[in-house]
């Protein structure tokens, strides 16, 4: 058995982007947020504002009692984007990347000698030097080795930051039992309290489990067999995934928390779910719209069924008939989802002109934002919100730059 991939993760990406774009923060405590307001939440966290107890998902007016010389920082996801892509053709110039899992996570296959450790541990550090000296000292990463994807990944999150960490076929299964359960990727609450129930509360005793235990845990004869296999080092090939929904949410500014303000970032984020949906070849069969108001953080939620749709203007008229149910509130949060997605390829093309002519319009707009701006042809319910709504980064997903943002 080999150290068949390498895994590179880059270490507090958000934060480290803005220390490499603005040399001023380098070496001091950086908190990145969606939206300057101190009801809202740090999405990133520099190391040098971790030392202070700051972390992901700090409400930011507690963030700056634990460290006073907060750096507070407004997210910019196009440069963070753009990084992205250069990290990306700096790995290149080294190895071929396999799999991009993430804005700040991506692997790539070892082939042939490149599996043996001395191999693989130089091309690890040829690739930290890349990033290095083609993006920038301070897009720091940490690099995990290993004889499949989950056990490099496991390796990248051993030593952080700026770590480079081999997890040979040899140490298997003894160097993985010092780690937690949150340790492992997939392993989230949910999984570990179901875990607990089954008296599993350490990798040992995980790893100690059959295939038929494991698929009784998680529920999947699938998903049994394979984490048996991943955690002793077998190379499996990943299954195919297909979307069930996508969605946008937004915590809106204070100069927006009122019912127009509201209505019209809503409108953007459906407008921008919409372009997504016609990008990555979905249609949708539902939308929901969720709503948070202030200051009581109670929350609405309202879901409607469709016809499959895929065009922005039958959305934006779905989202603003659940917007009219909406109870009264101070708006603070709003958000939207379409559900029940289907692939291009398992429908037929609209049966009614009208439908037709809706989906057309949409695709000319699409074809009009790529070639002029993503915010150069709207509809006039978003006005108001052209600063607001803007790109947001799941890290499971890389936005398009070319998509109108929402």
């Amino acid at each position: 058995m080999s150290l068949r991939y390498l895994f590179l993760d880059m270490n507090a990406y958000f934060a480290s982007a803005e220390q490499q774009l603005r040399p001023e923060l380098r070496g001091r405590p950086v908190a990145v947020v969606p939206t300057l307001a101190e009801t809202t939440c740090c999405i990133a966290v520099s190391y040098e504002a971790r030392r202070f107890g700051v972390r992901t998902g700090t409400p930011v007016h507690l963030a700056r009692l634990l460290c006073p010389r907060l750096e507070v920082v407004v997210a910019r996801p196009r440069a963070y984007i753009q990084l992205h892509r250069e990290i990306r053709q700096a790995v290149e110039r080294v190895l071929p990347v396999e799999t991009v899992l993430s804005i700040d996570e991506l692997a790539c296959r070892l082939l042939g000698r490149e599996q043996e450790p001395p191999a693989a541990q130089r091309l690890a550090q040829q690739v930290k030097q890349a990033i290095y000296r083609q993006v920038g000292p301070w897009m720091r990463c940490s690099v995990g080795l290993g004889p499949n994807r989950f056990l490099a990944k496991v390796a990248a999150e051993m030593h952080k930051p700026d770590g480079l960490t081999l997890l040979l076929p040899s140490e298997l299964p003894q160097r993985l039992f010092a780690l937690s359960l949150r340790d492992l990727p997939g392993i989230g609450p949910g999984i570990e309290r179901r875990l607990f129930r089954h008296g599993v509360t350490t990798v040992e005793q995980l790893y100690q489990l059959s295939p038929l235990e494991l698929a009784h845990i998680w529920g999947s004869h699938i998903h049994g067999w394979s984490w048996w296999h991943r955690l002793r080092g077998a190379d499996l090939p990943e299954a195919p995934t297909q979307r069930h929904s996508l969605g946008h949410s937004h915590v809106l500014p204070p100069a927006l928390r009122h019912e127009a303000g509201a209505r019209a970032v809503l409108s953007r984020l459906v407008h921008r779910a919409a372009a997504r949906l016609r990008h990555e070849g979905y249609w949708a069969r539902s939308l929901s719209l969720w709503v948070q108001f202030w200051p009581e953080a109670l929350g609405w939620q309202g879901q409607i069924g469709c016809q499959p749709c895929q065009d922005t203007l039958t959305l934006l008229r779905l989202a603003l008939a659940l917007w009219a149910r909406r109870p009264q509130g101070t708006p603070f949060k709003v958000g939207v989802v379409l559900g029940g997605l289907v692939p291009q390829e398992a429908l037929n093309q609209p049966l009614f002109d009208q439908e037709e002519k809706m989906l057309r319009l949409a695709q000319a707009m699409d074809r009009i934002n790529r070639k002029y701006g993503p915010q150069a042809l709207y509809f006039a319910a978003m006005h108001q919100s052209e600063q607001s709504a803007a790109i947001r980064i799941a890290f499971g997903h890389i936005p398009e730059l070319e998509l109108p943002e929402g």
